[in-house]
This record gives C-alpha cells, structure tokens and sequence, in this order.
C-alpha cells in the first residue's frame, strides 16, 4: 500500500519505562534509548492511500490521523507499537483495525495551514468519537522553525524516528509484524502550542504528569514523506 504522510509532528515524552511496561503488551520487549523509554503523540494527515497497482479513492485516499506510539524491538527488530490511531475516515479505521489489527478509532478532526507560507504552520483538532472508547483531544498548533536536515545514525532522533516496522497484536494474542519502507525523515526542528492533550490519559501516561517533562515535548517537524506499507505477517 503507497500513502504520503504530511505536516507531521514528533512530540516526544520520555516516560518512566516500569509504567510503560505496564501498558504495553508482554510479547513485545521495551526499547530504550540509553535505558530511557518514551512516548509520541504524532499528528499528521494522510494523502495518497491506495493498494498497489491502484488509484486512489478521493473519498478514501486522503484524511487526517492522530497517534499515539512507543518503542519496542522483537528479534533484534526495532520497531513501533501502537497505543491508538485517531482517523477521522470511517473506512481507514474499518481496514487499519481489521488488516493490521491497529487499534484504530473514529474522530471527529480538523487539519489546516494557518498561512500561506510553509512556515505558517498547521492548526490541529482531533475530538474521538468511538463508542466505547476512551476519550481522548488534542488542540494545538505547530510548525517548523529551521531547515530540513537528516538525523545522525546513533543519535536520539534518529532512534526515535527511523523506524521500519509496526508491531500488533491481535485478539488471539498472537504478534504480527508489518514491514514500511521509507526514505530518511526529512526532519525539521519543531514548534508546537498545545492547548489540550489528553491522547494517552487512558494509559496512566497523562502528558502534565510525566516525570522530566517540565520543558515540554522534544519536538520535530516533517512536511511530506512517500511510504510504502506491506501487509503484516503473523511471528
């Protein structure tokens, strides 16, 4: 599957990693960064989206999406695992929930420029709609605010955001392994003004009450990247 991700933001919480196993499924093994775990809330819009060999669907190809992911590594595999995808396209959650078994929910979302220049920045909305589900909002705006540049083998960022594969697990406890392919983040150090963040409150991990968080997110910037997204395969 080819998609395009655009106006992305990395706003990265270290948490304490005791409360991160907790809430993470025990087939998946923490990974950490020089014995430090964090958490991302990352939003962003989706443009673009269709099977191989397959045009895209206007109703279908292009919506908004909200996550909230960590880190975990399985067989010497560094990889993402997923607390929760907001989407704000009713079909994207249906197929994220069912082919990737991706804890996908409804959202009502709203993404736009607050200029016309492409430093002007993105305004961002998400309230979840799913029934049953656990509430969760963010409301902020964000932006660029230096060049584009790739991150450095062996840094932070570049662990935190060079990432091949997505790991899930479904109803029958069994882990499944999703392969992605990119090129290297055309990252951008970020801005963000935040005004409500509740995405992870479910999971005991509440943004105001994470331990050295006092400065705020590390935050990065990213404007378009082309992805390609095989099918999960069970381990």
């Amino acid at each position: 599957m080819h998609q395009i991700w655009e106006d992305l933001l990395f706003a990265h919480y270290e948490v304490d990693a005791d409360r991160l196993r907790s809430v993470v499924p025990s087939q998946l093994p923490l990974d950490l960064f020089e014995g430090k775990a964090y958490i991302a809330v990352v939003p962003f819009r989706m443009r673009g989206i269709r099977p191989r060999y397959f045009p895209a669907v206007p109703w279908l190809s292009a919506f908004a999406e909200l996550n909230v992911r960590t880190y975990v590594q399985l067989d010497g595999r560094p990889g993402v695992y997923f607390f929760s995808l907001d989407a704000a396209n009713p079909v994207g959650v249906w197929l994220g929930y069912r082919w990737f078994h991706l804890p996908y929910r409804h959202a009502r979302m709203q993404c736009e420029a607050m200029g016309p220049d492409e430093n002007d920045g993105i305004r961002y909305y998400s309230h979840r709609t799913h029934r049953g589900a656990p509430a969760a909002d963010f409301v902020g705006d964000y932006g660029p605010t230096g060049p584009v540049y790739a991150a450095q083998p062996g840094s932070l960022e570049h662990w935190l955001t060079e990432r091949y594969c997505l790991y899930a697990i479904d109803p029958r406890g069994r882990v499944h392994r999703g392969e992605i392919h990119h090129a290297p983040w055309p990252l951008q150090p970020a801005r963000a003004q935040i005004s409500v963040n509740t995405m992870s409150a479910a999971y005991n991990l509440a943004e105001q009450d994470l331990p050295g968080n006092a400065s705020g997110p590390l935050l990065h910037f990213a404007r378009s990247i082309d992805v390609v997204v095989w099918p999960p395969t069970v381990l």
